[in-house]
């Protein structure tokens, strides 16, 4: 490994803005922490200008607080323009060169549009498949400062929506346990309250109630959704679905 990286992330999960990432798998990002994995969490933008805030500096001061809430190694934002976002040439390699630095396994990225709520959301999922392409591209160094070429293993996505009963598609849905951590998610949430004042308290009904919902479709007291970008395979189908007792 070249000394001059640090070492790599096992996930990291990308948002447009501060906050989107602790809303759509902040439990699972806690739960992957207290299981020893090394997890990330990059914002496209730093969310500012917005009505509540004071300005950038207290937004960011949000996201370390969440961040350490979920027990992430890594929090970092990039200077994209909030409300401007756009997949385009640059806004890809800037991503590109956060995934070959960190080297993630698994990339988790917004899932689909968020009708009635900002655009940005689908440009950053076309940010971020493009990104995850960039990575491996060789030949191509000097776009990249010169950073290893990096293959990611899986990508992820989470849907964001919290008001549609309509979930996106891909190559394999399935719903992750934080029955342990979806008051660590709330509590991440919470953190942003230039975002969330009490007038907005419903938003923690919601992420609440979807929670509960998706954990108890799959037997867990608290689920997140998520979707391969890519077709799920088992090799070991019954051990899979049904693992012995005190190995699940």
């Amino acid at each position: 490994m070249d000394d001059s990286l640090p070492e790599p992330l096992d996930v990291i999960a990308v948002g447009a803005h501060p906050d989107d990432v602790e809303i759509g798998c902040g439990g699972t990002l806690a739960r992957m922490a207290q299981q020893g994995y090394r997890t990330g969490i990059v914002d496209l933008t730093d969310g500012e200008p917005t009505p509540l805030s004071p300005g950038p500096e207290v937004r960011l001061q949000e996201a370390q607080a969440a961040g350490q809430v979920l027990g992430v190694s890594m929090r970092q934002t990039l200077d994209l323009p909030n409300r401007r976002l756009f997949d385009n040439y640059e806004s890809r390699v800037a991503l590109a060169k956060v995934f070959r630095f960190w080297r993630p396994r698994v990339v988790l990225g917004i899932a689909d549009r968020t009708p009635m709520a900002s655009p940005d959301h689908w440009q950053a999922r076309q940010i971020i498949d493009a990104a995850v392409f960039y990575s491996r591209l060789t030949k191509w160094d000097d776009q990249f400062d010169n950073l290893p070429v990096h293959r990611v293993s899986r990508q992820l996505w989470y849907p964001l929506g919290l008001q549609t009963l309509d979930f996106p598609t891909g190559g394999g849905a399935f719903v992750s346990d934080i029955s342990e951590t979806l008051d660590l998610k709330i509590r991440s949430v919470r953190c942003y309250e230039t975002q969330f004042p009490p007038e907005k308290d419903r938003v923690f009904r919601m992420i609440e109630g979807m929670g509960r919902s998706l954990g108890a479709s799959a037997g867990f007291a608290a689920g997140e959704l998520l979707i391969s970008a890519t077709t799920l395979g088992l090799s070991d189908v019954l051990g899979s679905l049904c693992p012995r007792e005190g190995l699940s």
